[in-house]
């Protein structure tokens, strides 16, 4: 528990006129994600919700989390203006998760990611923050569908992804990749 407790710390210690804030939502803050948020990645990545559904993607130290960023969200910032952002909790600022847009190369319309810390799933804060950057995807970079990617066994996804409006389109698996996912697009 003390690398969570630094990860927020660090975090929380950042200057605010350091942080690209994106978006608000009644109880949550979006905001790019910066290398000084390396212990945040550790610790979401590793939790057992990330490596159950989405999967381990070998980030256990700041090398690791650093390169993740760097070659993640922070080059897509670069390339297409949006990516994966940290999302905070407004009154706090304490990183809770993380959700944003993603190109693939094996998906015709960019896809919408989330995933938030084990202590707040369940309150609504998934829900909250993918129905922002839905609009914003729209409004702010004439994102007309979006996609989202879940696996099968993922029944929190699957009931968020319905609840927003998004509905199963097929089962695919990525090339070079055993496992099945769902396809979920906008109308």
């Amino acid at each position: 528990m003390a690398r969570a407790n630094s990860a927020r710390i660090l975090t929380q210690s950042l200057p605010c006129n350091l942080m690209k804030y994106i978006t608000e939502t009644e109880r949550l803050r979006l905001r790019e994600l910066t290398l000084g948020d390396t212990h945040f990645i550790i610790e979401l990545l590793n939790t057992p919700g990330w490596l159950e559904f989405i999967g381990d993607r070998n980030v256990k130290n700041d090398e690791q989390a650093k390169a993740y960023l760097e070659n993640g969200p922070l080059k897509s910032y670069r390339l297409h203006g949006y990516g994966l952002w940290l999302v905070e909790h407004r009154e706090t600022r304490q990183p809770i998760g993380m959700s944003g847009i993603l190109n693939r190369d094996q998906l015709d319309i960019p896809d919408i990611g989330f995933a938030f810390l084990p202590e707040f799933s369940g309150q609504g804060y998934a829900v909250e923050m993918v129905i922002a950057i839905a609009s914003l995807a729209r409004e702010k970079f004439g994102i007309a569908r979006l996609a989202a990617i879940t696996v099968p066994h993922n029944a929190r996804s699957i009931r968020l992804l319905e609840k927003i409006g998004l509905k199963f389109e097929k089962r695919f698996r990525f090339p070079d990749k055993d496992e099945e996912l769902l396809l979920y697009c906008s109308p």
